[in-house]
């Protein structure tokens, strides 16, 4: 055990001090390590999905479902995000003892919570679906995989509540642990499954079940062997840290649920084009993830900066993170959109896609990623606005980015230029929000600096 996690030891506060470029840098490639390992694999699953026979349907199927995951993912995530914010700002003040708290309660209101989705949602998966678009095999495909994945997404949950926790104390190495464990796993378990037992479709959501066991695991060794971050709940607590978790939670669970919900609309309106679209947007959606992993372990990593800072009282240092956050994010984006324009004719053909289904992912990796550069902005401002004390502004950022920011100008670019209508359609929506929230943050930093100097 460190010194930093030893019993009555508060743990040191390492973010106020140093380079923040370099606690930046540190605590995303840290977190892209891990993240880019599920991301990277969930890519890999729908590679060895791609050798079945009828593969455009079982893509499809899986495309439909992981919407619907997406959107329980999401609700963890907020969770997380508040979890993360309320212990690092702890942390910062030097309370140790508060954070050891707020981290178990955190912890458990998460289980509470991701139960409840999943039982609420677990009955009405087949009219959830149809919703969004699926018929027929495609329909049978998503509702199965579905009814073994959603349970496990209290276990994920819980798996990514630890590794906030770890954010939270500064250890980037054990927090990527968790996601590198699991994604690991899922390497050797996906072929096992799909293939050598022959599971099929199923046998990658049976993969994905085990991968969330080991997330738990990994993330329970660091926070309570090492780091001595948990303390055993109790009712009062539980009450009485539910105000100050759900403070958070709720706007960045709001925050959250935005972009599950702008899918779902993509989604639903990309049906009405054929299984091709359905199956591209599939693909495109376990791209992006591993294409973009910086960006997101970026806004989930510099939250604990922001945090720890926030608590220290050092305002000039938490402007000084997003201005580094959002410097990084932005070279980040432009060195990727080249490489996936470079390669857009040869990636849609790893994944045995023709004919429509590879002309929509081509066209993607070479104009429609742009989204991306304007979308990173919003990331960044939307962990600024969590962790500085304004997180009903990353709600209303999403939420209008994901209303008014996609729905009309996805609707007008399909019904003018199909489905490359609405991929352009999409980055102008992320264009005119992207920017917004960025301009809206410094604002921000620069109210709490007026704030601070008149104390």
């Amino acid at each position: 055990m460190t010194d930093a996690a030893a019993p009555g030891r508060q743990p040191y506060a390492v973010f106020t001090e140093g380079k923040i470029i370099r606690h930046v840098a540190v605590m995303t490639a840290t977190g892209s390590i891990g993240l880019m390992a599920i991301f990277a694999v969930d890519l890999l699953s729908l590679w060895y999905l791609s050798h079945l026979d009828h593969h455009d349907t079982i893509i499809a199927g899986v495309g439909f479902a992981y919407q619907v995951l997406f959107f329980t993912t999401s609700i963890g995530i907020g969770l997380t995000i508040a979890v993360t914010a309320t212990c690092a700002k702890t942390i910062g003040a030097g309370r140790r003892a508060d954070a050891r708290r707020l981290a178990a309660s955190g912890l458990t209101h998460m289980v509470l919570i991701s139960t409840l989705v999943v039982v609420a949602i677990l009955p009405f998966r087949e009219p959830i679906l149809t919703l969004l678009g699926a018929r027929d095999e495609t329909l049978a495909i998503a509702k199965n995989f579905l009814a073994i994945t959603l349970p496990a997404n209290v276990i994920m949950a819980v798996g990514m509540g630890l590794s906030g926790v770890l954010r939270a104390v500064g250890d980037a190495r054990r927090a990527m642990y968790v996601t590198l464990a699991g994604g690991l796993v899922t390497v050797f378990t996906d072929p096992l499954f799909i293939f050598v037992f022959g599971f099929g479709v199923y046998g990658a959501a049976i993969a994905t079940v085990i991968s969330r066991c080991v997330f738990v695991c990994i993330g329970t060794w660091g926070v309570i062997r090492i780091h001595n971050m948990l303390a055993r709940p109790n009712l009062r607590a539980l009450i009485a840290d539910w105000p100050i978790i759900m403070a958070i939670a709720v706007p960045a669970v709001l925050t959250n649920l935005a972009t599950p919900v702008a899918n779902a609309f993509i989604t639903r309106t990309m049906a009405h084009f054929g299984e091709e679209a359905i199956a591209a947007t599939a693909i495109i959606d376990r791209l992006v993830p591993v294409a973009f992993g910086v960006v997101f372990a970026l806004s989930g990593a510099v939250g604990s900066i922001l945090g720890q800072n926030l608590g220290a009282k050092l305002i000039k240092r938490v402007k000084r993170t997003l201005t580094d956050s959002l410097l990084l994010c932005g070279i980040y984006v432009i060195l990727t959109w080249a490489l996936l324009a470079l390669f857009a004719k040869q990636i849609p053909g790893v994944f045995y896609a023709k004919g429509l289904t590879a002309h929509y992912v081509e066209f993607f990796c070479t104009w429609g990623v742009s989204a991306w550069f304007f979308v990173s902005g919003l990331f960044v401002a939307n962990a600024c606005f969590n962790n500085l004390g304004f997180p009903v502004l990353s709600t209303v950022f999403n939420w209008t980015r994901a209303t008014l920011g996609t729905i009309p100008f996805v609707w007008i670019g399909t019904a003018y230029y199909g489905v490359e209508g609405g991929q352009i359609g999409i980055a102008i929506g992320a264009a005119i929000f992207g920017t917004l929230s960025i301009l809206t943050s410094y604002f921000v930093v620069d109210r709490l600096a007026a704030k601070q100097q008149a104390v």
